[in-house]
């Protein structure tokens, strides 16, 4: 029974520290677009200097979006095929725990249980946290319209630390551009 709770215990504890860092992503994109002859790229500046973040942050994020761009092929230029857009949201999410279990001297009949004596603690851990969403847009530069949306949602931890801050930010924008471009094959399914 003690190796089930200390198995349960780690097993939830390893839970929350991974789904606390990951990012979550979704994207959609037009299935009329030819992907294929999107080549090359720009930064669609009027959208960028709409989204709600610091002057830093923009640059970190298209620094990121420039390498994942760059590492599939795609160039910079200043007749693109695709305009890149970026804009953010952000929401307080609280998280609450029931802690119905604990550490500590429990009594005679059960020394896992916190307090003093047997039973349950019920004590409720409560915690808040800003979870923010960054989209990437990708507009075709000819007929103007969104061809692709890429959102990623998850937290930015570390935010005194640049480094990981930075790493943090690198993450995000390379999980979203995992799903771009559409692959060939998603393309033609649909």
């Amino acid at each position: 029974m003690k190796n089930l709770k200390l198995f349960s215990l780690a097993a939830l504890t390893i839970t929350l520290l991974f789904s606390c860092t990951s990012v979550r992503v979704v994207s959609d994109y037009d299935q009329k677009a030819d992907f294929q002859t999107f080549k090359s790229y720009a930064f669609y500046k009027t959208g960028i200097d709409k989204a709600q973040i610091s002057d830093l942050d923009k640059k970190r994020i298209l620094r990121a979006i420039e390498a994942e761009m760059s590492s599939r092929g795609f160039v910079k230029s200043q007749q693109p095929d695709v305009l890149v857009s970026i804009f953010t949201k952000e929401r307080e999410r609280v998280d609450v725990y029931n802690n119905n279990f604990g550490w500590g001297y429990g009594g005679f009949y059960n020394p896992w249980v916190w307090g003093p004596g047997w039973g349950w603690n019920n004590t409720p851990n409560v915690s808040t946290r800003t979870e923010g969403s960054l989209y990437i847009d990708v507009i075709d530069a000819k007929k103007k319209e969104l061809v692709w949306q890429g959102r990623g949602v998850g937290t930015l931890n570390n935010t005194k630390n640049l480094e990981k801050k930075e790493e943090r930010i690198r993450e995000f924008v390379s999980h979203i551009l995992k799903e771009y471009p559409p692959s060939v094959t998603a393309v033609a399914a649909n």
